[in-house]
Formats: C-alpha cells, sequence, structure tokens
C-alpha cells in the first residue's frame, strides 16, 4: 500500500487537517519537475536557479507544516497531561470518600481492591479506557506525522537527485518537539499501571483487555462476509419465489390483511439494511459515526453484521410470508405464520443473555427508553437521531399496533385464512391507532422543548417542537372526521375535514398508498442521515474532539454554593456589570473564555497555556 493511502487509511478524522499535507507537497514536487527547463535548450544555471527557488517555496511549505504539528502535539500532549492528572485525583478522592481504599472480594480472596461502589468502578474504568484511546490516537499522529516527512523529503531527493531533503529532515524534523517528545510513551505505560494496579488489582491481562484498542485499518471477517452472501442471495431466490406465488396464485383472500401483518416487519428489514449502508457510506468518507453515536469503539457492529442481521430477517421474512400463503399444504395454522415471526423479532432485540450482539441489543434498549422519557433526560445527539428514524418508522409502528390488534381482539379461526377480515383493526376511530400514529411526533416533540429548556435557543429547537406538534392537528382532525363521518352528507361538509387526500376522493385506497409511501419514506431518511451526520462531523472536527470527554466527578451542593458565592464577590459576574455600567474595563476571570490557539486554531482555555 502506498504511504498516501495508508495515510488516508489511518488517520483521525477529526484531526485531518493537522496532519502532514502529503498530497499536496508530493503534488507539487511533481509539478517542478513537470515544470522544469529543458536540459536540451537551457544552460545548466538557469535549471540550478529554477530548482534554487523551488527549494526554497518547497522548504518553507515544509517548516509550515512542521509548525503546525508541533503546536498541535504539544497542545494535545498538555491536554492529556491535564487530564490524567485529573482522572488520578478523581481516582484518589473516591479511594478517600469510600473508606480506606482496599476491602477483600471474598472470605479466600487475598488480592487487595479498592472499596469503590461498583457503578463509579464502572464509571472510572470507562474514562479511563477512553483516555488511553485518546492516547494511542496521538501516538498515532505522531508516528504518522514523522513518516510522511521522511516519505516526503526522501521523494523530493529521489525527483530532484540532491540531498536537501535529508539534510533539512536531520536539521529540523528529527530534532523537532514531535519527535523527540517521549511523554506519550510514558504516559501511555502510567495510563496501564494505574488502570492495572488500582483499578484491576494488578490482573494485567484483564486490565490490557479493557484497553485494547482496534487496529485502526481493521479489514472485515472473512466469516461474516460469507453470512452476509449466504442470506443475502438465499433472500432473493426466496423474494422471487414470493413474488411468483403471489402472481399465479392471486386467489389468497384478504389479501391486505396479509399485507398488514407482513408490511411492518419488512419496512424494519430493509431500514436495517439501509442503516448498514449509510455505515459504510460514514466510514468510508472518514465520518466517525462510533463517536458521534457514543458507542464504544472496542466493540460495536459494522456495517457487515448490520447487513447480516437485515438479511437473516429477510429470510425468515420470506420463509414465512411462503408459509402462509402455502399453509394449507403445509397443514399449519395460516396465521400461526406471522405471529412467529414477529415474537422471534421481539425475542432477538428483548433476549436477556449476553449472546447475539448484546452490547449492540442494550445500547439499543437503553437509547429507546431515553426517547421514551425525553421530557426528564437530558438530549444527547443519538438520542433525537433515533427519535427522527422512529418518525419514520411510524407505518412498521402502526403495523405492529395492528397485529397487536388483530391477534387480542378479533376472532380468528387459526386454520382458515378467511375468517380474519373483521373490521375492528382497522377502523380509523380507535384511540389506540391514533395514539400509536401521535408518539414518534411527541417524542420528538418533547426532546425540542427539553433542548431549549437546556440551551434556551428558540431556533432551532422551538420550531422544530411546532413542526412535530403538526402531526398532533392531523392525527386528531383526521380521527374526528371519521368520527363525526355520519352526521355530514359529504366528506367536504365535515368541519373537521383539514386534508383532501386520494383516498377521500377514492382514486386509492389507503392500504395501497401506505404500501407505496412507507418504503419511500424509509429510503428518503437513509439519504437525511448521510446529511446530518456530516454535519455533526464537522462539529466534532472544529473542537479536534476524537474520544468522549467523560468525567465521574459531579458537582455535589457544596460545590454550588461555592461558585455561587464566587459569583458575587468583586471580581464575580454580577459586579462585572456594575463595573461595565460604570465605565470601566470589564475584568475577565482566568476560566471565563476559550481562547484560539494562533496557528491551530485549537480552543484552549487560557489556565491551559503556559
Amino acid at each position: 500500500m502506498k504511504f498516501a493511502e495508508h495515510l488516508a487509511a489511518h488517520i483521525t478524522p477529526e484531526w485531518r487537517k493537522q496532519y502532514i499535507s502529503y498530497e499536496e507537497m508530493k503534488a507539487m514536487l511533481y509539478a517542478a519537475v513537470e515544470q522544469a527547463p529543458s536540459a536540451e535548450v537551457t544552460e545548466q544555471e538557469i535549471i540550478n536557479r529554477y530548482y534554487a527557488r523551488f527549494d526554497e517555496q518547497f522548504f518553507r511549505v515544509c517548516d509550515k507544516e512542521l509548525a503546525k504539528i508541533n503546536t498541535f502535539f504539544s497542545e494535545k500532549m498538555a491536554e492529556a497531561t491535564r487530564k490524567f492528572n485529573t482522572l488520578n485525583s478523581e481516582l484518589q478522592a473516591s479511594k478517600e470518600q469510600h473508606g480506606d481504599g482496599l476491602r477483600r472480594k471474598k472470605a479466600f480472596d487475598f488480592i487487595p481492591r479498592i472499596n469503590v461502589p461498583a457503578r463509579k468502578m464502572q464509571d472510572l474504568k470507562l474514562a479511563f479506557s477512553e483516555f488511553y484511546l485518546s492516547l494511542i490516537l496521538l501516538q498515532n499522529y505522531q508516528n504518522l506525522n514523522f513518516t510522511g516527512f521522511r516519505k516526503i523529503l526522501k521523494k523530493h531527493d529521489k525527483l530532484l537527485t540532491t540531498d536537501l531533503g535529508s539534510t533539512w529532515r536531520e536539521e529540523n524534523v528529527d530534532s523537532s518537539n514531535f519527535v523527540t517528545n517521549k511523554d506519550i510513551d510514558k504516559l501511555i505505560g502510567e495510563v496501564e499501571g494505574t488502570f492495572t494496579s488500582e483499578l484491576e488489582s494488578g490482573d494485567r491481562g484483564k486490565a490490557m483487555k479493557r484497553l485494547r484498542v482496534p487496529p485502526l485499518g481493521e479489514a472485515q471477517s472473512p466469516w461474516t462476509t460469507f453470512k452476509v452472501g449466504l442470506f443475502s442471495g438465499a433472500f432473493i431466490v426466496l423474494l422471487v419465489a414470493v413474488l411468483l406465488s403471489g402472481i399465479l396464485d392471486s386467489s389468497q383472500p384478504n389479501v391486505w390483511v396479509a399485507v398488514r401483518l407482513f408490511r411492518g416487519p419488512l419496512l424494519v428489514i430493509i431500514f436495517l439494511f439501509l442503516i448498514g449502508i449509510n455505515i459504510y457510506g460514514w466510514r468510508s468518507s472518514g465520518v466517525n459515526h462510533v463517536l458521534i453515536f457514543e458507542i464504544d469503539p472496542r466493540n460495536h457492529l459494522t456495517e457487515q453484521h448490520l447487513i447480516e442481521i437485515a438479511a437473516i430477517f429477510g429470510v425468515i421474512w420470506a420463509l414465512s410470508l411462503l408459509g402462509f400463503l402455502y399453509a394449507d399444504n403445509l397443514s399449519i395454522p395460516p396465521y400461526s405464520v406471522p405471529l412467529s415471526m414477529v415474537s422471534f423479532m421481539m425475542i432477538f432485540l428483548f433476549n436477556p443473555s449476553r449472546t447475539f450482539h448484546h452490547e449492540a441489543r442494550f445500547w439499543l434498549i437503553k437509547k429507546l427508553g431515553r426517547v421514551v422519557v425525553a421530557p426528564f433526560a437530558f438530549v444527547q445527539f443519538a438520542d433525537f437521531w433515533l427519535g427522527d428514524q422512529l418518525n419514520t418508522l411510524v407505518f412498521a409502528l402502526k403495523d405492529f399496533e395492528y397485529t397487536f390488534c388483530f391477534y387480542t381482539f378479533d376472532n380468528i379461526d387459526w386454520r382458515n385464512a378467511a375468517s380474519g377480515d373483521s373490521a375492528q383493526c382497522t377502523d380509523p376511530t380507535r384511540i389506540l391507532a391514533s395514539v400509536v400514529s401521535c408518539l414518534p411526533a411527541w417524542f420528538r416533540f418533547a426532546q425540542c422543548l427539553r433542548r431549549y429548556k437546556d440551551t434556551r435557543e428558540i431556533f432551532p429547537h422551538l420550531a422544530n417542537a411546532f413542526k412535530y406538534a403538526t402531526t398532533f392537528f392531523v392525527v386528531i382532525f383526521a380521527h374526528l372526521t371519521h368520527n363525526y363521518a355520519n352526521q355530514y352528507p359529504s366528506k367536504t361538509a365535515n368541519p373537521w375535514t383539514v386534508q383532501m387526500i386520494l383516498t377521500e376522493l377514492n382514486l386509492a385506497t389507503g392500504n395501497s398508498i401506505t404500501t407505496v409511501l412507507a418504503p419511500l419514506e424509509v429510503f428518503r431518511r437513509f439519504v437525511w442521515n448521510f446529511f446530518r451526520l456530516e454535519n455533526e462531523h464537522i462539529n466534532n472536527c472544529g473542537k479536534f474532539r476524537a474520544v468522549r470527554d467523560i468525567s465521574v466527578i459531579p458537582i455535589d451542593a457544596s460545590d454550588q454554593a461555592q461558585i455561587v458565592k464566587m459569583m458575587d464577590e468583586e471580581d464575580g459576574v454580577v459586579n462585572r456589570k456594575k463595573k461595565k455600567a460604570g465605565g470601566g474595563k470589564m475584568p475577565i476571570p482566568a476560566m471565563s473564555f476559550p481562547m484560539l490557539s494562533e496557528k491551530t486554531g485549537v480552543e484552549t482555555s487560557p489556565q491551559h497555556q503556559r
């Protein structure tokens, strides 16, 4: 692999602009060689002057790149040192707060352990593991940039037939701070030692397993690739069989009952497949979705895993539909097939055992819980992103609600497919159906109100809240329209009618329109996901945020009181306003405002600039 490809594959996306501009410098070299005067028609002195001018320009660029890298590396190292000291302080404070610092796990366990509650211990381990990952990224930044300088200067000497590049490297790069500074290696060793001795009771193997950093250029598993191909091929074959069966045997009773029972699971399967394509696109373009969603970088699903799950569910869905169509030939109750399929999907999601991607399933369940309690919990990016996905899957949720109603309230003859023709579950005046239609919009509406409460930003939070609130009006008026339909001679005379759609004009049925529009809405959300994650990634790049910043010490009541007291002192916020009104200069506390480094634009606090 060429170094340019290696660099592109291993850089930290959020620090992209802080790496050596290898491609641009290589392009400069090739352009200089191509535009050089021909030795056949030009005197050697002119050629020498040409290359001398180019070298002056090229090494000026090298100086600029070296200064950029040195400054960024120094600032990140200072930030890492402060973070390590903070984590150590948090660890020691936790030990002092919870007793003498030692306890025994069992009666016959003679290994000393920290006397810290399990939840606190878990937070400390997570904070140290994320910090360790940031150190590995910084070490990778150091090595890649040194290799980049060595490669580009070697290419310079080769193309221009000179040794100025190697001389410049020895005089400037080899003695630069980011090359000679070995504090990063020392800091990595200290973190490993602290984590092993303090948090894992001296078990280095267990500690290093927890601190393990996945390879930055990790290849996909061949076994997973095989399963993706196997189940995808099987799904395509079975889908063709389903289509042929539906075309050749058009005498199936209650077609729309089957459509409503099988449409919801199919929408979920399509959604999972497209999310897999989303992840592939994000990873290929350098969008760090793992950081954006705050997923464990050491253990998460790749695009192949999601496509594999979608393909497996697709095979189960196709087999279930074929089983429903040929239930009489197979001597099985027709309506037991879709119930079994939905039950299998629910068991897979809520399976409590640590199997079948349990970390990803538990993460999803946890985020769904945060979506449900949106007004009462701080809203993170993954929370409102998932709320948007639920709005897209509202048709699937309505189909699942129909399935629940069908198997709960309808009198089903399990062995007769023609029995499921009750209008009870398709009645548009049912309260439960209207509530399910409003739920996704309510989740996002509540999230927007909570974000406004936390940020006090009218736009976009209140604007988005109003947008989602329109769903409530649509559902309420639609419910009232159908509820009072018999009291008016026509739909246009009904005062509750606020929309005229194709179904009202008898140009199409509601089921046929939903069957067409629901997959299109899922595809629209698939396209939207690319733009939304790219925007969030750009925000992270602007802050050079490459890992989660986790702190385990909350502000307690005494700290809060101390902060309020400090605000009322002479140099505090209250008195700043008084001095400003009196015409005096406004004193700025040392920690009030972030500042930007002149060379890199890295946001740092004044107390960080030493």
